[in-house]
Parts: C-alpha cells; sequence; structure tokens
C-alpha cells in the first residue's frame, strides 16, 4: 500500500476511530482557535483522547484545507525560478517514457517525479539549476562513466544537462527499469 493509499484508510477510519467525522474535528481545531500542529496535536490527546497518529492526521488535515495542491503545481514548483530552464529536459524525457506502455505512473512530489509500473523504476529530480538528476532501478547493472552506481531508491544515477544527453542510451537504460519494474 503507498502511502496515499494509506493516508486515505486513515481518513475514511476517522469515524470509526475517533467517533466524529474530519468536519467535526475540524469544526473542534477552529473553535479553539489553535492554528499550529503541534497545539493543534496536544489539544487533541489530552482534551479528547485522540492517539497521537489520528491527532497528526487531523491536525495537518486542518491547517492544509483550502491549500490542496495539485500533481501539476508540485511540478511547476521544481520547475519555477532558477531551475525553469530544465523543464524542457523534463518533458522530453517524459514524452519519452511515457512511450514506453500505458501503465507507466507518473507520480510527482515536493521534490521529485516518481515513474512506476507496480514499482519505482525511476526518479526525476532537478538538484541544482545546472542538471537533472535520473535514478534508475536497473539491479546489477555495470555502472559506466556516465551511469553511476547510487544507493537508496534508485540503483543508479544519470545527470542531464543538455538535450544531447537524452539519447539512445540514456532510452535504452530507462526502458530496460521499465521492463525490470
Amino acid at each position: 500500500m503507498d502511502v496515499d493509499a494509506a493516508t486515505q484508510t486513515m481518513i475514511d477510519n476517522v469515524p470509526a476511530k475517533t467517533g466524529r467525522t474530519m468536519d467535526e474535528w475540524f469544526a473542534i481545531v477552529d473553535a479553539a482557535g489553535l492554528d499550529k500542529h503541534g497545539l493543534i496535536l496536544s489539544h487533541l490527546k489530552s482534551e479528547y483522547g485522540v492517539s497521537h497518529g489520528f491527532a497528526n492526521l487531523i491536525a495537518a488535515r486542518a491547517l492544509s484545507r483550502g491549500q490542496e495542491v495539485t500533481e501539476d503545481d508540485l511540478v511547476d514548483a521544481q520547475y519555477a525560478g532558477r531551475k525553469a530552464p530544465l523543464r524542457p529536459l523534463y518533458e522530453r524525457l517524459l514524452a519519452e517514457i511515457t512511450r514506453f506502455g500505458p501503465d507507466v505512473e507518473v507520480a510527482p512530489k515536493k521534490t521529485s517525479v516518481s515513474l512506476r509500473r507496480g514499482k519505482q523504476f525511476a526518479l526525476i529530480e532537478a538538484p541544482s539549476a545546472a542538471r537533472l538528476q535520473l535514478g534508475l532501478n536497473l539491479g546489477d547493472a555495470t555502472a559506466t562513466g556516465r551511469l553511476r552506481v547510487a544507493g537508496g531508491m534508485c540503483t543508479h544515477r544519470v545527470d542531464v544537462t543538455s538535450g544531447e544527453q537524452i539519447d539512445a542510451e540514456l532510452i535504452g537504460w530507462l526502458h530496460q527499469a521499465y521492463e525490470q519494474a
């Protein structure tokens, strides 16, 4: 279960586990006049006996009302300001990747875009104004000068600083990661 699904399950369980709907909890938070996450959390736990997990969820949701962020907003924020010149590289990579098949899932996050097919096979980030960093899950593929071994969520990394670097070799690595996912 992914994070979004787990959060939705918690939201769905709020009435059964706390005795009130999210809207009722929002009314309680509003009536208390609290505007800081920690204060709301403490209030819900001490005054209403809400468990830490549900109090945390209610506080976060109460404070973020009216501030919902779309996937487009997340991508726009990643490529704003000094990073704006990288947006065409991102768009070109995305166009190539989505040609692999209809099962490619593009999942923008705050600082990256995850590419999944059942599981994550690639990750696009803009760590600086000068380059995109493409994370790939290629198992035990041999590193080259351009394809570096990495740790964490991706086994390999490739930097992209120009359109010329989005070539057959890079698309091949991406396709291999896609096929292995």
